[in-house]
Protein backbone atom coordinates (compact mmCIF):
# COMPACT_ATOMS: atom_id res chain seq x y z
CA UNK A 1 0.00 0.00 0.00
CA UNK A 2 1.40 3.46 -1.29
CA UNK A 3 1.91 5.50 2.59
CA UNK A 4 2.99 8.58 3.21
CA UNK A 5 4.72 8.86 6.93
CA UNK A 6 4.90 12.09 8.65
CA UNK A 7 8.05 12.35 11.37
CA UNK A 8 6.17 15.03 13.89
CA UNK A 9 9.37 15.10 16.29
CA UNK A 10 9.58 18.91 15.74
CA UNK A 11 5.91 19.68 15.19
CA UNK A 12 4.46 21.13 12.05
CA UNK A 13 3.13 24.40 10.49
CA UNK A 14 1.99 24.58 6.60
CA UNK A 15 4.94 25.62 5.00
CA UNK A 16 6.99 22.89 6.14
CA UNK A 17 4.92 20.42 5.46
CA UNK A 18 4.53 21.74 2.16
CA UNK A 19 8.27 21.74 2.00
CA UNK A 20 8.75 18.09 2.74
CA UNK A 21 5.91 17.15 0.31
CA UNK A 22 7.70 19.12 -2.55
CA UNK A 23 10.58 17.25 -2.11
CA UNK A 24 8.78 13.94 -2.96
CA UNK A 25 7.77 15.33 -5.75
CA UNK A 26 10.32 14.63 -9.50
CA UNK A 27 9.90 18.44 -10.56
CA UNK A 28 9.61 21.26 -8.02
CA UNK A 29 9.57 24.23 -10.48
CA UNK A 30 6.62 22.63 -12.15
CA UNK A 31 4.96 22.44 -8.66
CA UNK A 32 5.87 26.30 -7.89
CA UNK A 33 4.55 27.45 -11.42
CA UNK A 34 0.97 25.95 -10.65
CA UNK A 35 0.84 27.62 -7.85
CA UNK A 36 1.77 31.12 -9.45
CA UNK A 37 -0.42 30.40 -12.51
CA UNK A 38 -3.55 30.22 -9.60
CA UNK A 39 -2.98 33.83 -9.42
CA UNK A 40 -3.78 34.27 -5.04
CA UNK A 41 -3.51 37.68 -5.20
CA UNK A 42 -0.26 39.46 -4.12
CA UNK A 43 1.37 35.77 -3.30
CA UNK A 44 4.92 34.97 -4.30
CA UNK A 45 5.95 31.27 -3.50
CA UNK A 46 9.74 30.49 -3.50
CA UNK A 47 11.61 27.10 -2.20
CA UNK A 48 15.55 27.12 -1.60
CA UNK A 49 17.85 24.56 0.49
CA UNK A 50 17.70 25.22 3.92
CA UNK A 51 20.39 23.35 6.35
CA UNK A 52 19.69 22.62 10.03
CA UNK A 53 21.80 20.82 12.28
CA UNK A 54 24.22 19.42 9.25
CA UNK A 55 20.68 18.25 6.97
CA UNK A 56 20.12 19.80 4.00
CA UNK A 57 16.38 20.23 3.09
CA UNK A 58 13.66 22.56 1.56
CA UNK A 59 12.04 26.26 2.92
CA UNK A 60 9.39 27.42 1.35
CA UNK A 61 8.88 31.05 1.95
CA UNK A 62 5.54 32.65 0.99
CA UNK A 63 4.74 36.46 0.68
CA UNK A 64 2.09 38.50 0.21
CA UNK A 65 2.56 41.72 -1.46
CA UNK A 66 6.03 41.36 -0.84
CA UNK A 67 5.18 41.01 3.17
CA UNK A 68 6.12 38.04 5.37
CA UNK A 69 4.48 38.24 8.55
CA UNK A 70 6.09 36.81 11.93
CA UNK A 71 5.52 36.36 15.23
CA UNK A 72 7.77 36.10 18.36
CA UNK A 73 8.33 33.30 21.15
CA UNK A 74 8.59 34.55 24.59
CA UNK A 75 11.26 33.89 27.30
CA UNK A 76 10.81 32.80 30.52
CA UNK A 77 11.29 36.41 31.50
CA UNK A 78 8.25 37.28 29.14
CA UNK A 79 10.63 39.42 26.31
CA UNK A 80 9.70 38.56 22.44
CA UNK A 81 12.32 37.12 20.64
CA UNK A 82 12.43 37.34 17.04
CA UNK A 83 11.78 33.76 16.03
CA UNK A 84 11.75 32.96 12.08
CA UNK A 85 8.73 32.19 12.11
CA UNK A 86 6.47 34.47 9.96
CA UNK A 87 2.86 33.85 9.92
CA UNK A 88 0.37 36.73 9.58
CA UNK A 89 -1.32 38.15 12.73
CA UNK A 90 -5.21 38.99 12.42
CA UNK A 91 -5.56 42.45 14.39
CA UNK A 92 -7.50 42.54 17.93
CA UNK A 93 -9.34 45.58 17.19
CA UNK A 94 -10.70 46.27 20.57
CA UNK A 95 -11.75 42.61 20.64
CA UNK A 96 -11.24 39.81 21.24
CA UNK A 97 -9.58 38.39 17.93
CA UNK A 98 -7.84 35.16 17.10
CA UNK A 99 -4.60 36.13 15.43
CA UNK A 100 -4.89 32.19 13.96
CA UNK A 101 -2.10 32.56 11.95
CA UNK A 102 -1.02 29.10 10.39
CA UNK A 103 2.69 30.24 9.95
CA UNK A 104 4.94 27.29 9.63
CA UNK A 105 8.10 29.39 9.97
CA UNK A 106 10.08 29.36 12.93
CA UNK A 107 10.05 32.73 13.92
CA UNK A 108 13.60 34.21 14.38
CA UNK A 109 12.68 37.67 13.13
CA UNK A 110 10.10 39.97 14.15
CA UNK A 111 6.62 39.64 12.91
CA UNK A 112 7.07 40.77 8.88
CA UNK A 113 4.41 43.50 10.15
CA UNK A 114 5.86 46.30 10.98
CA UNK A 115 3.54 48.74 12.43
CA UNK A 116 5.79 52.39 13.19
CA UNK A 117 3.03 54.03 14.31
CA UNK A 118 2.17 54.00 18.13
CA UNK A 119 -0.53 52.01 19.24
CA UNK A 120 -3.28 54.90 19.68
CA UNK A 121 -5.83 52.03 19.47
CA UNK A 122 -6.60 49.43 21.33
CA UNK A 123 -5.23 46.05 19.43
CA UNK A 124 -1.77 45.50 20.01
CA UNK A 125 0.23 44.13 17.08
CA UNK A 126 2.51 41.62 17.24
CA UNK A 127 5.56 43.56 17.72
CA UNK A 128 3.43 44.54 20.90
CA UNK A 129 3.64 41.97 24.01
CA UNK A 130 0.26 41.41 23.54
CA UNK A 131 0.17 39.69 20.49
CA UNK A 132 -2.53 37.49 20.78
CA UNK A 133 -2.90 34.39 18.09
CA UNK A 134 -4.81 31.53 18.22
CA UNK A 135 -2.31 30.70 15.30
CA UNK A 136 0.35 28.00 15.53
CA UNK A 137 4.13 27.34 15.42
CA UNK A 138 5.77 30.57 15.89
CA UNK A 139 9.47 28.68 15.66
CA UNK A 140 8.74 27.04 12.21
CA UNK A 141 7.25 29.12 9.09
CA UNK A 142 4.29 31.36 8.43
CA UNK A 143 0.89 29.85 8.89
CA UNK A 144 -0.40 32.85 9.91
CA UNK A 145 -4.08 32.59 10.71
CA UNK A 146 -5.25 36.02 13.22
CA UNK A 147 -8.68 35.98 13.40
CA UNK A 148 -10.45 39.33 14.70
CA UNK A 149 -13.88 40.66 14.85
CA UNK A 150 -14.19 42.75 11.76
CA UNK A 151 -16.82 45.33 13.81
CA UNK A 152 -15.96 47.64 16.49
CA UNK A 153 -13.33 49.63 14.56
CA UNK A 154 -13.05 53.01 16.62
CA UNK A 155 -10.12 53.46 16.25
CA UNK A 156 -7.56 54.38 13.54
CA UNK A 157 -4.67 52.62 12.00
CA UNK A 158 -2.09 55.13 10.39
CA UNK A 159 -1.75 52.52 7.37
CA UNK A 160 -4.65 50.73 5.79
CA UNK A 161 -5.23 46.97 7.38
CA UNK A 162 -7.93 44.73 5.05
CA UNK A 163 -9.14 41.91 7.06
CA UNK A 164 -11.08 39.09 5.27
CA UNK A 165 -13.96 36.89 6.44
CA UNK A 166 -14.81 33.22 6.18
CA UNK A 167 -17.19 33.65 3.18
CA UNK A 168 -14.47 35.51 1.31
CA UNK A 169 -11.81 32.54 1.75
CA UNK A 170 -14.41 30.52 0.46
CA UNK A 171 -14.62 32.16 -2.53
CA UNK A 172 -11.06 32.32 -2.94
CA UNK A 173 -10.84 28.89 -2.62
CA UNK A 174 -13.87 27.95 -4.87
CA UNK A 175 -12.46 30.10 -7.95
CA UNK A 176 -9.29 28.34 -7.95
CA UNK A 177 -8.19 26.44 -11.03
CA UNK A 178 -7.56 22.89 -9.38
CA UNK A 179 -9.00 19.75 -9.47
CA UNK A 180 -12.58 19.22 -7.28
CA UNK A 181 -11.09 17.47 -5.01
CA UNK A 182 -8.11 19.70 -3.65
CA UNK A 183 -11.01 22.45 -3.37
CA UNK A 184 -12.79 19.96 -1.57
CA UNK A 185 -9.79 19.53 0.79
CA UNK A 186 -8.58 23.04 1.12
CA UNK A 187 -11.86 24.08 1.75
CA UNK A 188 -12.49 21.08 4.68
CA UNK A 189 -9.06 22.02 6.05
CA UNK A 190 -9.85 25.98 6.29
CA UNK A 191 -12.79 25.33 8.01
CA UNK A 192 -11.17 23.41 10.88
CA UNK A 193 -9.23 26.37 11.19
CA UNK A 194 -12.39 29.00 11.11
CA UNK A 195 -14.12 26.14 13.59
CA UNK A 196 -11.17 26.76 16.06
CA UNK A 197 -11.06 30.40 15.96
CA UNK A 198 -14.77 30.92 16.14
CA UNK A 199 -14.58 28.05 19.04
CA UNK A 200 -11.42 30.09 20.99
CA UNK A 201 -13.12 33.77 20.97
CA UNK A 202 -16.86 31.99 21.28
CA UNK A 203 -18.27 33.75 18.45
CA UNK A 204 -20.32 32.74 14.91
CA UNK A 205 -17.51 31.35 12.44
CA UNK A 206 -19.08 34.54 9.94
CA UNK A 207 -17.57 36.64 12.55
CA UNK A 208 -14.25 35.45 12.28
CA UNK A 209 -11.70 37.41 10.39
CA UNK A 210 -8.30 36.95 9.21
CA UNK A 211 -5.77 39.70 8.27
CA UNK A 212 -4.93 40.13 4.74
CA UNK A 213 -1.55 38.98 4.69
CA UNK A 214 -2.11 36.21 6.46
CA UNK A 215 -5.43 34.43 5.46
CA UNK A 216 -3.48 34.27 1.45
CA UNK A 217 -0.45 33.48 3.14
CA UNK A 218 -2.35 30.51 4.95
CA UNK A 219 -4.43 29.81 1.97
CA UNK A 220 -1.52 29.17 -0.36
CA UNK A 221 -0.10 26.63 2.35
CA UNK A 222 -3.26 24.83 2.42
CA UNK A 223 -3.88 24.76 -1.47
CA UNK A 224 -0.21 23.72 -1.75
CA UNK A 225 -0.35 20.76 0.34
CA UNK A 226 -3.47 19.91 -1.14
CA UNK A 227 -1.97 19.96 -4.51
CA UNK A 228 0.74 17.57 -3.62
CA UNK A 229 -1.19 15.56 -1.61
CA UNK A 230 -3.47 14.97 -4.63
CA UNK A 231 -0.10 14.51 -6.83
CA UNK A 232 1.43 11.96 -4.51
CA UNK A 233 -2.16 10.04 -3.75
CA UNK A 234 -0.84 7.74 -0.53
CA UNK A 235 -3.44 5.10 0.50
CA UNK A 236 -2.93 6.02 3.58
CA UNK A 237 -1.61 9.00 5.81
CA UNK A 238 0.43 7.74 8.63
CA UNK A 239 2.10 10.06 11.14
CA UNK A 240 3.86 10.30 14.64
CA UNK A 241 2.60 12.01 17.72
CA UNK A 242 2.43 16.18 17.46
CA UNK A 243 5.65 17.54 19.66
CA UNK A 244 4.00 21.17 19.69
CA UNK A 245 6.67 22.59 22.02
CA UNK A 246 6.06 24.36 25.03
CA UNK A 247 6.66 28.30 26.61
CA UNK A 248 4.38 31.44 25.55
CA UNK A 249 4.14 32.82 22.38
CA UNK A 250 3.76 36.64 22.12
CA UNK A 251 0.77 37.95 20.04
CA UNK A 252 -1.29 41.16 19.18
CA UNK A 253 -3.42 40.12 22.08
CA UNK A 254 -0.95 39.35 24.64
CA UNK A 255 0.80 35.97 25.60
CA UNK A 256 -0.46 33.00 24.82
CA UNK A 257 0.32 29.16 26.31
CA UNK A 258 1.94 26.70 23.74
CA UNK A 259 -0.07 25.25 21.99
CA UNK A 260 -2.27 28.10 20.80
CA UNK A 261 -5.85 27.70 21.59
CA UNK A 262 -6.77 27.19 17.79
CA UNK A 263 -4.16 24.95 17.82
CA UNK A 264 -5.25 22.59 20.98
CA UNK A 265 -8.63 22.88 19.87
CA UNK A 266 -7.83 20.99 16.55
CA UNK A 267 -5.70 18.94 17.89
CA UNK A 268 -8.32 17.66 20.11
CA UNK A 269 -8.21 13.69 20.15
CA UNK A 270 -4.40 13.94 18.15
CA UNK A 271 -1.65 12.51 20.38
CA UNK A 272 0.62 15.12 21.16
CA UNK A 273 3.42 16.30 23.81
CA UNK A 274 5.45 19.33 24.97
CA UNK A 275 8.69 18.30 25.13
CA UNK A 276 11.99 20.34 26.23
CA UNK A 277 11.91 23.01 23.56
CA UNK A 278 10.29 26.06 24.23
CA UNK A 279 8.60 27.56 21.13
CA UNK A 280 5.73 27.17 19.24
CA UNK A 281 6.24 24.17 17.16
CA UNK A 282 2.74 23.52 15.99
CA UNK A 283 0.90 25.79 13.68
CA UNK A 284 -2.78 25.67 13.56
CA UNK A 285 -2.73 25.33 9.40
CA UNK A 286 0.25 22.87 10.18
CA UNK A 287 -2.64 21.27 12.82
CA UNK A 288 -5.78 21.43 10.54
CA UNK A 289 -4.12 20.17 7.51
CA UNK A 290 -3.06 16.97 9.75
CA UNK A 291 -6.23 16.55 11.40
CA UNK A 292 -7.88 16.39 7.87
CA UNK A 293 -5.17 13.88 6.09
CA UNK A 294 -3.55 12.01 8.49
CA UNK A 295 -5.67 8.43 9.12
CA UNK A 296 -3.82 7.56 12.18
CA UNK A 297 -1.06 9.05 15.14
CA UNK A 298 1.60 6.29 15.75
CA UNK A 299 4.75 5.38 14.92
CA UNK A 300 6.47 4.20 11.62
CA UNK A 301 4.87 1.60 9.74
CA UNK A 302 7.05 -1.20 8.85
CA UNK A 303 7.31 0.23 5.29
CA UNK A 304 9.38 0.14 2.25
CA UNK A 305 10.92 3.69 2.17
CA UNK A 306 11.73 5.12 -1.65
CA UNK A 307 12.16 8.56 -0.91
CA UNK A 308 12.22 11.01 1.97
CA UNK A 309 11.56 14.98 1.90
CA UNK A 310 12.76 17.50 4.70
CA UNK A 311 10.79 20.52 4.96
CA UNK A 312 12.78 23.07 7.03
CA UNK A 313 11.16 25.98 9.41
CA UNK A 314 13.33 29.31 9.98
CA UNK A 315 14.34 28.63 13.57
CA UNK A 316 16.99 26.94 15.01
CA UNK A 317 16.76 24.67 17.78
CA UNK A 318 19.40 22.37 19.67
CA UNK A 319 17.36 19.71 17.33
CA UNK A 320 17.11 20.07 13.50
CA UNK A 321 13.70 22.04 12.99
CA UNK A 322 11.91 19.98 10.23
CA UNK A 323 9.08 17.97 9.40
CA UNK A 324 10.50 14.51 7.49
CA UNK A 325 8.11 12.87 5.14
CA UNK A 326 8.52 9.16 4.28
CA UNK A 327 6.55 8.04 0.99
CA UNK A 328 6.94 4.26 0.08
CA UNK A 329 4.85 1.35 0.44
CA UNK A 330 3.64 -0.44 3.40
CA UNK A 331 3.70 -4.63 2.91
CA UNK A 332 0.63 -6.19 4.33
CA UNK A 333 1.18 -9.33 6.54
CA UNK A 334 -1.99 -10.81 4.91
CA UNK A 335 -5.25 -12.11 6.73
CA UNK A 336 -7.21 -15.07 7.89
CA UNK A 337 -9.84 -16.65 5.84
CA UNK A 338 -11.66 -19.72 5.41
CA UNK A 339 -11.83 -21.89 2.71
CA UNK A 340 -15.20 -24.39 2.51
CA UNK A 341 -15.72 -26.95 -0.10
CA UNK A 342 -18.14 -29.15 -1.47
CA UNK A 343 -18.41 -32.00 -3.93
CA UNK A 344 -22.12 -31.61 -6.01
CA UNK A 345 -23.10 -34.73 -8.73
CA UNK A 346 -27.02 -34.01 -8.87
CA UNK A 347 -27.61 -30.22 -9.18
CA UNK A 348 -28.79 -28.43 -12.34
CA UNK A 349 -26.77 -25.33 -13.97
CA UNK A 350 -29.88 -23.10 -12.65
CA UNK A 351 -29.96 -24.11 -9.54
CA UNK A 352 -25.54 -24.18 -8.63
CA UNK A 353 -26.43 -20.45 -10.22
CA UNK A 354 -28.54 -19.39 -7.42
CA UNK A 355 -26.68 -21.06 -5.10
CA UNK A 356 -23.57 -19.12 -5.92
CA UNK A 357 -25.86 -15.61 -5.32
CA UNK A 358 -27.18 -16.62 -2.09
CA UNK A 359 -23.15 -17.28 -0.99
CA UNK A 360 -22.18 -13.56 -2.55
CA UNK A 361 -24.95 -12.21 -0.66
CA UNK A 362 -23.81 -13.72 2.59
CA UNK A 363 -20.46 -12.60 2.69
CA UNK A 364 -18.68 -14.57 0.65
CA UNK A 365 -15.38 -13.46 -0.94
CA UNK A 366 -15.11 -15.51 -3.86
CA UNK A 367 -16.98 -18.36 -5.07
CA UNK A 368 -15.48 -20.49 -7.69
CA UNK A 369 -16.23 -24.30 -9.64
CA UNK A 370 -14.11 -26.53 -10.80
CA UNK A 371 -15.32 -29.64 -12.89
CA UNK A 372 -14.23 -32.91 -11.30
CA UNK A 373 -14.77 -36.68 -11.80
CA UNK A 374 -16.96 -38.39 -9.40
CA UNK A 375 -17.64 -41.69 -8.09
CA UNK A 376 -19.54 -44.16 -10.76
CA UNK A 377 -17.57 -42.09 -13.24
CA UNK A 378 -20.35 -39.55 -12.90
CA UNK A 379 -18.81 -35.81 -13.98
CA UNK A 380 -19.71 -32.93 -11.33
CA UNK A 381 -18.66 -29.98 -9.76
CA UNK A 382 -16.52 -28.81 -6.55
CA UNK A 383 -18.20 -25.83 -5.29
CA UNK A 384 -15.69 -23.53 -3.38
CA UNK A 385 -15.97 -20.66 -1.11
CA UNK A 386 -14.01 -18.62 0.54
CA UNK A 387 -14.79 -15.88 3.18
CA UNK A 388 -13.73 -14.27 6.83
CA UNK A 389 -13.59 -16.40 9.93
CA UNK A 390 -16.48 -14.52 11.42
CA UNK A 391 -18.58 -15.15 8.35
CA UNK A 392 -17.86 -18.89 8.13
CA UNK A 393 -21.34 -19.95 10.00
CA UNK A 394 -23.46 -17.76 7.71
CA UNK A 395 -21.29 -19.86 4.36
CA UNK A 396 -22.04 -22.97 5.67
CA UNK A 397 -25.97 -22.67 6.34
CA UNK A 398 -25.90 -21.08 3.18
CA UNK A 399 -24.10 -24.31 1.45
CA UNK A 400 -26.45 -26.71 2.67
CA UNK A 401 -29.54 -24.49 2.42
CA UNK A 402 -29.24 -24.03 -1.41
CA UNK A 403 -27.08 -27.04 -2.32
CA UNK A 404 -27.38 -30.59 -2.09
CA UNK A 405 -24.02 -31.35 -0.61
CA UNK A 406 -24.79 -33.67 2.81
CA UNK A 407 -21.12 -32.34 3.80
CA UNK A 408 -18.54 -29.66 3.44
CA UNK A 409 -15.35 -29.78 3.96
CA UNK A 410 -13.18 -26.12 5.97
CA UNK A 411 -9.80 -25.31 6.79
CA UNK A 412 -8.07 -21.81 7.47
CA UNK A 413 -6.12 -20.31 4.89
CA UNK A 414 -4.14 -16.61 4.90
CA UNK A 415 -4.28 -14.59 1.77
CA UNK A 416 -1.91 -12.31 0.06
CA UNK A 417 -3.90 -9.30 -2.02
CA UNK A 418 -3.01 -6.17 -3.70
CA UNK A 419 -4.71 -3.04 -2.77
CA UNK A 420 -7.10 -2.17 -4.92
CA UNK A 421 -9.36 0.98 -5.64
CA UNK A 422 -11.21 2.62 -8.06
CA UNK A 423 -10.20 5.93 -10.21
CA UNK A 424 -12.25 8.13 -12.74
CA UNK A 425 -10.83 9.55 -15.50
CA UNK A 426 -12.49 11.75 -18.00
CA UNK A 427 -11.09 11.27 -21.72
CA UNK A 428 -12.70 12.51 -25.05
CA UNK A 429 -15.24 9.60 -25.07
CA UNK A 430 -16.40 10.59 -22.08
CA UNK A 431 -15.46 9.45 -18.10
CA UNK A 432 -13.73 6.02 -17.87
CA UNK A 433 -13.71 3.96 -14.51
CA UNK A 434 -10.26 2.58 -13.99
CA UNK A 435 -9.59 -0.15 -11.57
CA UNK A 436 -5.71 -0.05 -10.00
CA UNK A 437 -4.72 -2.76 -8.04
CA UNK A 438 -0.90 -2.13 -6.36
CA UNK A 439 1.11 -3.33 -3.55
CA UNK A 440 4.13 -5.60 -3.48
CA UNK A 441 6.05 -3.72 -5.94
CA UNK A 442 3.71 -4.20 -8.88
CA UNK A 443 1.21 -1.85 -10.65
CA UNK A 444 -1.89 -2.48 -12.45
CA UNK A 445 -4.79 -0.79 -14.27
CA UNK A 446 -7.79 -1.98 -16.32
CA UNK A 447 -10.37 -0.07 -17.48
CA UNK A 448 -14.21 -0.95 -16.19
CA UNK A 449 -15.95 -3.70 -18.92
CA UNK A 450 -19.14 -1.41 -18.97
CA UNK A 451 -17.36 2.02 -20.24
CA UNK A 452 -15.49 0.15 -22.99
CA UNK A 453 -18.29 -1.44 -23.96
CA UNK A 454 -19.99 1.99 -24.15
CA UNK A 455 -17.27 3.17 -26.22
CA UNK A 456 -16.99 0.25 -28.55
CA UNK A 457 -20.46 1.02 -29.38
CA UNK A 458 -20.40 4.57 -29.81
CA UNK A 459 -17.15 4.22 -31.93
CA UNK A 460 -17.80 1.36 -33.96
CA UNK A 461 -14.73 -0.40 -33.19
CA UNK A 462 -13.83 -3.78 -31.52
CA UNK A 463 -13.43 -3.79 -27.76
CA UNK A 464 -9.84 -4.87 -27.87
CA UNK A 465 -9.45 -0.97 -29.88
CA UNK A 466 -11.78 0.73 -27.15
CA UNK A 467 -9.02 -0.07 -24.41
CA UNK A 468 -6.19 0.71 -26.60
CA UNK A 469 -7.74 3.52 -27.15
CA UNK A 470 -8.22 4.68 -23.25
CA UNK A 471 -4.73 3.68 -22.74
CA UNK A 472 -3.25 5.49 -25.24
CA UNK A 473 -5.06 9.14 -24.35
CA UNK A 474 -4.51 8.29 -20.28
CA UNK A 475 -0.60 8.07 -21.37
Amino acid sequence: MKTLYFDLNMGAAGDMLMAALLELVPDKQAFLDKMHALNLPGVHISATPSTKCGIVGTHVSVTVGGEEEESQDVDAAGRGHGHEHEHAHGHDHQHDHGDRHDHGHEHDHEHGHHHDHEREHDHDHNDDPGHHHDHDAHDHGHDRHHEHDDHNHDHEHEHSHEHVGIVRVKEIIDGLEVPDKVRADALAVYMLIAEAEAEAHQRPIDQVHFHEVGSMDAIADVVGVCLLMDQLAPQQVVASPVHVGSGQVKCAHGILPVPAPATAHILRGVPTYGGAIRGELCTPTGAALLKHFVTSFTGQPVMQVHAIGYGMGKKDFPAANCVRAFLGETVSAGDDIVELQSNLDDMTPEALGFAQERLWAAGALDVYTIPIGMKKSRPGTLLGVLCRPDDREAIVKTLFAHTTTLGIRGHGCRRYTLNRRQETRETPHGAVRVKVSEGWGVRREKAEYDDLKRIAEEQGMSLAQAARLVEKEQN
